[in-house]
């Protein structure tokens, strides 16, 4: 549910880093595509169920970023509708 204050996300991918700081990178997306909310982890930091990885987040306008190439945004909208219609945003996938 966006707000005057914050953008519903959508997790749109996950990787993990092939550098030494075992990293993993969760981009959350806007179900246009347009914005992109890019979140990083320690990979021994996903353990217990306080850090399980939520469907949606709200954010606020100063922690999204601009998706500016057309084959990414259409990507993040596919992925970030998909994902907004089978889960709610609390749901841990």
């Amino acid at each position: 549910m966006d707000t005057d204050d914050t953008t519903r996300v959508w997790l749109v991918e996950r990787t993990y880093s092939d550098d030494e700081l075992n990293l993993i990178i969760l981009v959350y997306a806007t179900t246009d595509g347009r914005h992109y909310h890019r979140r990083e982890r320690a990979l021994p930091s996903f353990t217990g169920p306080a850090r399980e990885t939520k469907a949606g987040l709200s954010v606020t306008a100063d922690e999204l970023g601009t998706v500016d190439d057309h084959s990414t945004r259409e990507r993040y909208a596919a992925e970030a509708t998909r994902v907004a219609e089978e889960h709610d945003p609390a749901d841990a996938i």
